[in-house]
């Protein structure tokens, strides 16, 4: 056998162990019912302001995978902020390295007549990016790309965190 054979076993193998353990990809609908991926179609995500607000938006519409016929049954709003500070500082004063933290407060309310928040979260991640002798359009393309990041990854939480809720709350989806 051929080593991208074996390789082919092996994760043939490992899915079918994976799957008899209960494991269930995120974002792959069953033919059991509705199932996490369900939930997260039937959501809509609020208008989050600010461009990193707007990344993060279209991120999560795109892990969420909702079709534009999809009834709405829940409501995400998000608030997303990044800070920035400056490390590393020479004893001249200039940094030579920025570190950003992004934060998020979410919460998933139902869409009925009185409305109830169904779970919340706070988030928070940090990446950065090195400013030593960069010249100015090189240090925000730099800045841009540390945000983007900083976007898709709290997507990836946020999604994560709704597909674990829907997940132990099945009665939620229909």
């Amino acid at each position: 056998m051929t080593h991208s054979g074996r390789r082919a076993a092996l994760l043939l193998g490992l899915g079918g162990v994976l799957t008899g353990c209960g494991f269930q990809p995120v974002y792959m609908r069953t033919g059991d019912g509705p199932g996490p991926a369900t939930g997260l179609a039937e959501i809509e995500v609020k208008p989050i302001y600010e461009r990193p607000g707007q990344i993060l938006r279209e991120a999560l519409l795109g892990r969420f995978r909702s079709e534009s016929g999809t009834p709405r049954k829940f409501d995400l709003q998000v608030t997303f902020w990044i800070t920035g500070e400056a490390q590393g500082v020479l004893n001249f004063t200039q940094p030579t390295r920025i570190r950003l933290v992004g934060n998020s407060n979410w919460s998933l309310s139902s869409r009925d007549p009185k409305p109830a928040r169904l779970t919340e979260g706070t988030d928070r991640l940090v990446d950065g990016f090195d400013l030593f002798d960069a010249q100015y359009f090189a240090m925000d393309l730099s800045n841009e790309a540390v945000q983007r990041r900083l976007a898709e990854a709290m997507a990836e939480r946020i999604t994560l965190r709704l597909a674990m809720w829907f997940h132990q709350h099945p009665s939620a989806v229909g």
